[in-house]
């Protein structure tokens, strides 16, 4: 039996995967702007650029909720693909 899903296509939690590595991205580049004036003894930014730094965690949690998602759609596509293994 052949897979019917397109190589191309987007799965469950794709999106989520993708969204959530762009804002731990946007997360890191925050970060290092943030410390880099500590290293080099200059002006301390202010506060609420450290909490851009939070960025990482959040992006890290949004991509963590994409697995699962995906991780959920394969189950049930393997559960409904074989018949009579229900508990």
């Amino acid at each position: 039996m052949r897979d019917k899903t397109q190589t191309n296509s987007a799965g469950p939690g794709d999106g989520l995967i993708r969204a959530g590595a762009v804002v731990f991205f946007l997360g890191a580049v925050a970060t290092l702007v943030t410390v880099v004036p500590l290293f080099l003894g200059m002006k301390p930014f202010p506060t609420y650029m450290y909490g851009l730094s939070m960025l990482m965690a959040v992006g890290f949690l949004v991509a963590g909720a994409g697995v699962l998602r995906s991780v959920a759609a394969g189950r049930r596509q393997a559960r409904k693909a074989a018949p009579g293994t229900s508990r």
